[in-house]
């Protein structure tokens, strides 16, 4: 061995600590499910609990009897027509909500002028309880299906409004320069520079606008509704039933996550370019 590999050879061992220690500050490896850990051992505790007697039947069914109820709600067809109505609401309201935000979004980021005119309506809007405007709406638009969807819509467009505003706000202002030096005309300007700096942030607010529909949702069917999930749980706080209660809750929770893992699913595809903790 030369003496050039003997002085080297103490400083690349030194090193490899140095190294190790660096790689061990991120989060590691992606877990495959990870997310549903924790659903689970709440489920387990559930469970548990249930079997030792340790919760009240009357208040908590245990997760079989929950599971019983609702297989027979299911097999004599209030479950599916109760789920499907309850997704056409939210469906519905949902598209409204995210056009209009990233429509207004755009305007408003874009333009002086159109900043002018939306970023304080919208701040205003934001700081109005939604549910509040619901008497109001139900003057304005009757107290059927309308109404209904409208509040769902609000409840979406606010959250993907104001994190597509700020991330197309947060765009560094030399890629500005830089499209007006390669002599950029608008269209380019907003495929190749507005739509990729304004995502990250489109896509949270598409997360809060996900779930902020599915909120709304259990109110707005308790009122003056036949169907839906929010109508059957309100059924079943007439009669004392728990056990319904908990099968809406549920099924409500599980759309939630599914639809949220489908953005987030979508949001790594479109942003793989980009090196985050997260991938």
């Amino acid at each position: 061995m030369t003496t050039t590999a003997l002085s080297t050879a103490p400083a690349a061992v030194a090193d490899e600590p140095a190294r190790r220690r660096r790689r061990s500050l991120a989060p590691g490896r992606r877990l495959p499910a990870a997310r549903l850990a924790g659903p689970l051992v709440l489920l387990a505790l559930w469970a548990a609990a249930s079997a030792a007697g340790r919760l009240d039947t009357g208040a908590i069914p245990a997760p079989w009897t929950v599971l019983d109820t609702g297989v027979r709600l299911w097999n004599d067809g209030t479950l599916p027509t109760d789920v499907l109505t309850s997704l056409e609401r939210a469906g519905y309201g949902f598209a409204i909500g995210l056009t209009a935000g990233v429509v207004l979004a755009l305007a408003s980021g874009l333009s002086r002028t159109g900043e002018a005119l939306i970023d304080g309506t919208v701040q205003l809007n934001r700081a109005i309880p939604t549910l509040g405007l619901i008497p109001l709406f139900i003057l304005w638009l009757g107290i059927g299906e309308t109404f209904k969807i409208a509040i769902i819509a609000i409840v979406v467009y606010v959250p993907v409004y104001l994190n597509t505003h700020a991330a197309l706000s947060g765009i560094d202002h030399r890629f500005v320069e830089l499209a007006e030096v390669q002599g950029l005309s608008r269209l380019r300007f907003v495929r190749q520079i507005v739509i990729p700096g304004a995502l990250p942030g489109f896509f949270v607010g598409l997360r809060l606008g996900v779930t902020g529909s599915w909120l709304g949702l259990v109110v707005l069917e308790q009122i003056n509704a036949t169907s839906g999930l929010g109508y059957m749980m309100f059924q079943a706080q007439n009669y004392g039933q728990s056990d319904v209660i908990l099968v809406g809750l549920l099924i409500y929770g599980v759309f939630g996550l599914i639809s949220d893992s489908a953005v987030r699913l979508i949001e790594r595809r479109v942003l793989s370019w980009r090196r985050t903790l997260s991938n």
